[in-house]
């Protein structure tokens, strides 16, 4: 097993210039948003290609053309996996960089592609429609949990927020069902109402006041109210009640069919974004911190220390990761295209080697078995009370 230096001895400030110094290399350009349009028309073809699946096998079903249950169900599920999969693309491979910023000094980029413009207003409903308003999410993940990552305030402190998993009083079974559970409606039961915290509790500190920890889910509160008028209703009416409505004409059947491919598809988006997202700061091997970093060199450390990186290869590999298989590189450069991490990865790695830095990189469902070991309390993650 390879030997790597004490963090306390690396030199932070030969490091930062070093990592500095790769932004001198690569400019931000036509072929970046190129790359962009890419994979955004890719989540399209995948998300159409899964309704027109669906749509056929429940309107052939119902008109009695002789489909077999196999064929309904194979061919269903298949568009369930390529309508979740356009899901988690408009989330991971298209809002995730824009709301950082990423194209925004590309030259004469359209208004809608840029950190102000994407999914503004109106435009909500056609960029990223879902149960996280742009907003909230991009505070909590942008600020918050990018620059205190591993620390206490980092909304997304894995151990941290599963502590009430290690507290049950369960046979450890029960806790990776809990876990599994929660898996499969995160993004409502966890980032819907998260993002709305942290929103609220900037605007709380913005006050004077002190932040809150409580999440406000009753509809008869005042956020909880907001919680259900701007993220659960408009999504959950469209997706689970607007679409399979649509099928009325073909009989109740065919929309009880429909409703149920709806929530697979949901159940499906969940459980590929938990994979893909969660274990890029959560095992035994990663690094939280009691302090707030000092210097930029500092927080280029943390970043090494507290992420790991996914198997990586190609468009199509990293496509289907959303990306989130170039952690360290991303949370190094937030606010850089999606393809710089793949240009950018092999000169970050041999920073790592001549600092003697561990980086980090297996693959993802390695990372989230050591990540299930951690939410349910059999591993713990290190740390570390200064650099």
């Amino acid at each position: 097993m390879a030997q790597y230096a004490d963090y306390k001895d690396i030199n932070q400030e030969q490091l930062q210039i070093d990592i500095d110094d790769i932004k001198k290399t690569l400019k931000v350009g036509k072929k970046d948003f190129r790359h962009l349009l890419k994979l955004e028309k890719w989540g399209r073809f995948s998300t159409l290609l899964g309704a027109v699946m669906i749509t056929s096998v429940i309107i052939t079903d119902a008109l009695g053309l002789g489909i077999s249950q196999l064929a309904f169900w194979f061919l269903g599920l298949m568009g369930v996996v390529l309508m979740g999969i356009g899901n988690l693309s408009r989330w991971a491979n298209v809002a995730h960089p824009i709301l950082h910023g990423a194209y925004d000094k590309v030259p004469n980029i359209p208004f809608r592609y840029t950190k102000k413009g994407f999914a503004a207003g109106h435009r909500r409903w056609l960029d990223w429609f879902d149960w996280i308003k742009p907003e909230a999410w991009a505070y909590e993940h942008n600020i918050m949990h990018h620059y205190h990552l591993g620390e206490l305030d980092d909304p997304d402190n894995v151990e941290k927020d599963v502590k009430w998993i290690h507290d049950m009083k369960v046979p450890i079974f029960v806790k990776y069902l809990v876990v599994l559970f929660f898996a499969s409606l995160w993004k409502v039961a966890y980032y819907g109402p998260n993002t709305l915290r942290i929103l609220k509790n900037k605007e709380r500190i913005a006050k004077g006041l002190e932040p809150t920890t409580d999440y406000e889910v009753s509809p008869f509160t005042r956020n909880g109210k907001e919680l259900w008028l701007s993220y659960f209703l408009p999504y959950g009416l469209f997706r689970f009640a607007f679409l399979p409505l649509l099928f009325l004409p073909f009989g109740m059947q065919a929309v009880s069919s429909a409703l149920i491919f709806m929530l697979l598809v949901e159940l499906y988006a969940n459980l590929h974004s938990f994979l893909v997202i969660v274990p890029n700061h959560s095992a035994e091997d990663i690094y939280q911190f009691s302090t707030p970093h000092k210097t930029q060199g500092e927080f280029y450390l943390r970043q090494i220390m507290g992420s790991v990186n996914y198997n990586t290869g190609n468009d199509v590999i990293d496509y289907l990761h959303g990306f989130l298989n170039y952690q360290i590189e991303h949370h190094l450069f937030p606010n850089m295209p999606l393809s710089f991490y793949q240009e950018m990865q092999p000169i970050v790695k041999e920073i790592c080697k001549k600092h003697n830095l561990e980086y980090r990189q297996e693959s993802v469902f390695k990372r989230m078995i050591m990540t299930l070991e951690l939410m349910v309390g059999k591993t713990k993650v290190l740390r570390i009370d200064g650099i």
